[in-house]
């Protein structure tokens, strides 16, 4: 009986780390580019008492074995990088990509990180930085003082018109990368995700061209958060770990029978 203490605690521990995925994707469910994360199971070791296709005599071999389960566990979570919803804004420095890509901004020590949200603003020198840590957008992108309005085109080229001027004026354009397998990046925070060795280098290039997305002046992507999705797998997992739990008073039950009984 032992052996389903053990087991039952796997399975509270991997329904605990499940729960707790849940509500970060429930917490995050108003962050504008966050991509929902879910948990990954897997089986523990088994222990084999019988082999499948032993012998069971001398002309017969076993159909199935005897083999026992030690539990569950969460071995990783992933990130889904579906799109999200479109919000209309009327800040022009609000962008979004629309299909695969990443906006690429330079950290305090001079790395590089990706991020989907696309809330940008000015710091006090006129430069595109990220709105919550203001970490500079790349390349570095400056708007001058009189400028009167700010266009962002669909591959990513910034121009500005100018006080007194009737010709736009081109200032620069974002660099946009994609990764053959996003999943591996790493997410750190503050809406920012680093390349790691699973994810791969990054390729850079134009939006709109070679797979890259589409750039969106004035939109935001909404967090790819299905409320309701959610709800019902954290319903799910609050039954598991309840059942799991049952299975540790049972087995309590049981020791404290036989103590009494002895």
């Amino acid at each position: 009986m032992m052996p389903a203490l053990w087991i039952a605690k796997t399975g509270l521990d991997a329904q605990q780390t499940n729960i707790s995925v849940i509500s970060n994707n429930l917490a995050n469910a108003s962050t504008v580019g966050y991509k929902k994360s879910r948990a990954v199971f897997e089986d523990l070791l088994y222990q084999n008492v019988n082999q499948p296709g032993g012998r069971s005599s001398a002309d017969s071999t076993l159909p199935s074995g005897l083999m026992v389960g030690v539990g569950a566990k969460v071995t990783a979570t992933q990130k889904s990088f579906t799109q999200g919803d479109v919000q209309t804004t009327d800040n022009s420095l609000d962008v979004m990509i629309n299909g695969a890509g990443f906006f690429e901004v330079e950290l305090p020590d001079g790395t590089t990180a990706y991020t989907r949200n696309g809330q940008f603003a000015l710091n006090e020198e006129g430069t595109i930085v990220t709105t919550g840590s203001g970490y500079t957008v790349q390349p570095a992108i400056q708007i001058p003082d009189n400028a009167v309005s700010i266009t962002i085109s669909t591959d990513g080229q910034v121009s500005v018109q100018l006080a007194g001027q009737a010709e736009s004026q081109i200032l620069g354009q974002f660099n946009v990368s994609r990764f053959i397998n996003p999943m591996g990046l790493e997410p750190v925070g503050e809406n920012l995700f680093t390349e790691t060795q699973s994810s791969g280098a990054p390729i850079q290039g134009t939006a709109g061209q070679d797979g890259m997305g589409t750039i969106k002046q004035g939109m935001l992507e909404t967090a790819n958060v299905n409320v309701t999705e959610e709800l019902v797998n954290l319903i799910q997992a609050q039954r598991v770990y309840e059942m799991n739990s049952k299975v540790l008073s049972t087995v309590d039950a049981m020791l404290t029978s036989l103590n009494q009984n002895t």
